[in-house]
């Protein structure tokens, strides 16, 4: 209890040697040395009540910001560019279009009994012919055979990557610039060769895409500024796998 809030928290303990806090969309979570006494981590909490509670309200503030209402002119980020929502298409399934102020916009069905799930739809439909394209480019400039790509809706994780399953792909990454989701692109096709984080991965994601560094930090940066949509979309995503 921080004052007459209940907080939750994730603990962690290791071979560590210091406690640490950290807090994010995930929540909050603390790392402290293996045996360390259950009395010692609360205290170190409530030392840092007023940081952690100001964290938390920065980040439900942020959340409420990025919430995403579906309605007619709506305007959500597609590949980094707005693209415009329109209700009360005919038929049953969702398209695209360009408007003529040249926005790109898509249009939902009126038979749609949510728009929010016809969105997330449609945005999934899209991103699996993108992740598709893209992944086949990099496996070319690798020399590695294509493997299984599929969309996925993880809570913390941009993509993953398995020998057995191929690669997964954040739907959400549409939203952002191309050149950030081509990143996360190459880091899990990297993966065919390196199943690591090891100096020869990167190696390799260098070799695929060689400004990587400053593309992972936007990546982190933007994923704070992504439209809530659908369910467990205000989860901060920032880790590729």
């Amino acid at each position: 209890m921080l004052g007459e809030r209940a907080v939750a928290y994730t603990l962690r303990r290791s071979a560590r040697r210091t406690l640490a806090l950290q807090v994010d969309a995930r929540g909050v979570r603390v790392a402290v040395p293996r045996h360390c006494p259950d009395a010692q981590v609360e205290a170190f909490i409530a030392a840092h009540a007023q940081w952690l509670l100001g964290k938390l309200a920065v980040l439900g503030a942020r959340r409420e910001a990025a919430r995403f209402t579906v309605e007619d002119g709506a305007l959500f980020p597609l590949h980094g560019r707005p693209c415009r929502v329109r209700l009360g298409g005919s038929g049953r399934s969702a398209r695209w279009r360009i408007a003529p102020d040249g926005i790109e916009e898509l249009v939902l069905p009126a038979a749609a009994a949510d728009s929010g799930e016809a969105l997330v739809r449609a945005m999934r439909a899209r991103a699996q012919t993108w992740f598709a394209g893209r992944v086949a480019e990099y496996c070319h400039r690798l020399g590695v055979p294509l493997p299984a790509v599929r969309t996925s809706a993880a809570r913390t994780r941009w993509g993953s990557c398995s020998r057995r399953s191929g690669i997964r792909l954040h739907w959400r990454l549409l939203h952002l610039p191309v050149e950030l989701g081509d990143y996360v692109v190459a880091h899990e096709v990297a993966h065919l060769l390196e199943m690591n984080h090891s100096a020869r991965f990167w190696s390799v994601v260098e070799s695929l895409y060689p400004d990587w560094r400053a593309a992972r930090g936007r990546l982190r940066e933007a994923a704070a500024s992504l439209p809530v949509i659908a369910p467990g979309d205000d989860t901060l995503i920032d880790q590729e796998d």
